[in-house]
């Protein structure tokens, strides 16, 4: 296997004058400075539409993609927008953090002027993408205005007839709310247009994008209240159990995520024709793609609807390798990434080898007590060829203040494994890093905020918390040309450079 690096970041924290990271002029010059740094991979996280709590991993649908990333220079070039009206929009003060909430409102009313002024209907390339997409789209796009009508409840609480998809009531509010409709539709088609021409530019630069998908939907999602029949859920479509992790190390309660379950054995009466649709979706807008919380395709945690923490869950059995075999057999071999964290069984472990996939390690784990897993399996001496290994994911602490919270015995324990006693403590990060690089593993992912030294403050997500996650944003002051020409040195050093 060909080595290789790269650097996770998501497109939220790219840098930008509006508020978030988006499709702009930032992001193709992001994509040059990774080719310059030497590195083949740019991991993003999912980018889905977001819902309260703003996480990628709870997303009002499976392929509908976030209109905050559309890029209003893109809309002003195209004449629907004005730079005055984007210059005068509030969407805060600090360089380096998301406001959501002013986001979702100067977005929004920036978003619907562009739409009232496109004359999308007339747009021949715009109907075509409706009707090529209309199997996800149409579901999707009513859903969004039909939540819009009732006040952004959850469908759960909304009215019966249309809770229940009564032929009468879409019908109904699909003449209503033809605006809001199209209205969204065209959310989706100016994202698809915008991000099918970065990823273009980044593929003709030698860069390719790892996506990243949650196991699960949403309960709040237009795909649950679509396919009610394929989720565990009772006769008035609310669920009967929740996805969730178990008690451990980094939470007492375990982790209460509160998707619905699959209903797996609905799948696989269809063929997993579901999985294989979505999975086929994902490889027209990704060149990799990580499947997160890969052990619940093995056993996942089934919690009782309406419980408060996890503690009451219990082990279920998954649909294993059967799965993963019709989807190859429909799309052929394509390139997964097993986020195979968390509680390991060798259930698990045989799940990864039988699929083929490389499974991911993490270095904060060989030495932090805190993690269930086996310490050993993360210790960069052990990292098979096939797998890909990270200093930390989008749910860890960045390196530096993680090394500043472990105890004094783990952080005796990373001297001795890196036999470096001299480093001062606030340079020790790059050693980690380099350890990483020079290890089998045939691929190397490290979050910019690892790169650059960076604590906590910089923290993309802390689970089981709400509040103060998905917020940090790069600067444009922190790509410099030393960081740059570093990250280049070191990956060619250990035989990782994109030479293309």
């Amino acid at each position: 296997m060909q080595r290789s690096a790269g650097i996770l970041l998501p497109i939220s924290s790219l840098p930008s004058p509006y508020g978030i990271g988006c499709f702009s002029q930032e992001a193709y010059d992001f994509v040059d400075w990774l080719k310059e740094a030497g590195q083949t991979y740019w991991q993003i996280l999912p980018l889905g539409v977001t819902s309260y709590g703003d996480s990628p991993y709870q997303s009002f649908s499976a392929f509908a993609g976030n209109p905050y990333f559309i890029s209003l220079d893109a809309l002003v070039e195209e004449g629907v927008l004005t730079a005055d009206e984007c210059k005068k929009a509030n969407f805060g003060r600090k360089a380096d953090d998301i406001n959501y909430s002013r986001l979702y409102t100067e977005r929004g009313r920036l978003l619907r002027l562009a739409y009232s002024r496109s004359d999308i209907g007339h747009n021949e390339v715009f109907t075509a993408f409706c009707e090529k997409n209309k199997w996800w789209l149409d579901d999707f796009a009513l859903f969004m205005a039909v939540k819009d009508r009732f006040e952004g409840k959850p469908w759960i609480e909304w009215a019966e007839d249309i809770r229940l998809r009564w032929q009468l009531a879409m019908d109904y509010y699909r003449r209503e709310l033809y605006f809001e409709v199209e209205y969204h539709k065209y959310l989706q088609f100016k994202f698809d247009e915008q991000w099918r021409k970065l990823k273009a530019y980044a593929n003709s630069k030698g860069i390719q994008i790892i996506g990243d998908i949650p196991i699960y939907v949403a309960l709040d999602s237009a795909d649950a209240w679509a396919n009610p029949g394929l989720f565990q859920l009772d006769q008035e479509n609310l669920p009967t159990a929740v996805a969730g992790v178990p008690p451990d190390g980094f939470s007492p309660t375990g982790q209460l995520w509160g998707n619905p379950l699959y209903r797996w054995e609905a799948h696989r009466e269809t063929g997993y024709q579901w999985w294989i649709t979505r999975l086929w979706y994902c490889f027209e807008l990704y060149d990799v793609v990580r499947i997160d919380h890969f052990r619940g395709f093995d056993e996942y945690f089934s919690i009782p609807y309406g419980s408060e923490t996890a503690a009451e869950g219990h082990w279920e059995k998954g649909p294993g390798i059967e799965l993963f075999r019709a989807v190859e057999q429909a799309l052929g071999k394509r390139e997964i990434i097993a986020e195979d964290l968390g509680y390991m069984s060798e259930t698990v472990r045989q799940l990864v080898r039988d699929s083929g996939f490389p499974g991911m390690k993490v270095l904060e784990f060989a030495f932090d007590s805190r993690d269930t897993g086996s310490a050993s399996d993360y210790l960069p001496h052990n990292y098979p060829v096939n797998s890909v290994a990270y200093t930390g994911t989008h749910d860890n602490e960045t390196l530096v203040s993680w090394y500043q919270t472990i105890t004094d015995a783990e952080r005796a324990m990373v001297r001795d494994y890196l036999y470096d006693y001299a480093t001062p403590e606030e340079q020790l990060y790059k050693s980690m890093i380099a350890l990483i690089l020079r290890s089998a593993a045939a691929t190397c992912i490290v979050p910019m905020q690892d790169w650059l030294g960076l604590d906590n403050s910089a923290r993309i997500n802390q689970p089981s918390t709400v509040g103060q996650n998905w917020r940090w944003r790069l600067k444009k002051t922190q790509l410099t040309k030393k960081l740059q020409k570093e990250i280049c040195l070191l990956t060619t050093r250990y035989g990782r450079k994109n030479w293309a």
